[in-house]
């Protein structure tokens, strides 16, 4: 007799372990393929993501029109625009979404993009039993797709109502964002552009430069300097999770 056939939890372990494997690539659409993530687009192993590096942003509302051009871009970078036909289709998602604040005291409304924090201490990553939201060493947050249950605990974590979710099937996806029915995803700071030494789409496409992209650990990069020297504030920074987005003029 097998001694494996005795001890359910070494089949088990053994089962799992093959399942793990076999999702290393999984096919969410004709054609495409959701490849893991240390198989991503991403830089040359000399130049390896590292601590060293903390990707960050600031929006100067006090410029911002509300022209909705970072949205589109975003959209159109992640494969997120409707199909024809399907405007309200249940996979529609907003990885970045224009809100605006009022306040109370003067009237003054405030209008500004809103995406994932990139949060320092992220709630999101807290709370995920299997280790699919995750956090890179220069401070970008993720989802694994391949881990990703679809339980949604992220969702309620996140103050910033910044993650969606995916419930039906996916047609004609971008092959650097690869998405799946049954999980979670968000803003993930153009990964695969950043990677490649570009700027985040939305970054590029604000013709007002509203968004300033940069290293927040560089005290030379333009964003750090005008971080140094200029008011900003974090979204509820009460909850001291230390964004990675920074906002002037709220």
């Amino acid at each position: 007799m097998n001694s494996n056939a005795e001890n359910p939890d070494i089949e088990r372990r053994r089962f799992l372990g093959q399942a793990a494997a076999a999702g290393a690539t999984a096919t969410l659409a004709p054609g495409l393929v959701l490849v893991g993530l240390a198989n991503a687009k991403a830089k040359a192993p000399e130049e390896a993501v590292t601590d060293a590096t903390r990707w960050g942003m600031l929006v100067d509302t006090n410029k911002c029109t509300n022209c909705g051009e970072c949205v589109t871009a975003c959209d159109e970078e992640h494969g997120l625009t409707p199909t024809a036909g399907q405007e309200n289709s249940a996979t529609d998602a907003e990885w970045i979404r224009m809100v605006e604040l009022k306040n109370k005291n003067t009237g003054k409304v405030t209008s500004l993009p809103l995406m994932c924090q990139h949060c320092e201490n992220p709630p999101c990553v807290d709370v995920c039993p299997t280790g699919a939201s995750f956090k890179r060493e220069d401070n970008i947050v993720l989802v694994d797709k391949h881990t990703c249950i679809g339980c949604r605990y992220c969702m309620m974590a996140c103050p910033y109502k910044a993650r969606s979710f995916i419930h039906e099937k996916i047609e004609n996806q971008v092959p650097d964002t690869p998405r799946g029915m049954g999980t979670v995803e968000s803003c993930n700071l153009c990964v695969n552009r950043v990677d490649d030494g570009k700027q985040p789409a939305c970054v590029e496409a604000c013709k007002e430069e509203v968004i300033i992209f940069g290293n927040l650990k560089d005290p030379e990069s333009v964003i750090a300097k005008k971080l140094k020297h200029s008011e900003s504030r974090a979204i509820r920074e009460d909850l001291g999770l230390n964004p990675g987005v920074r906002y002037q003029g709220i």
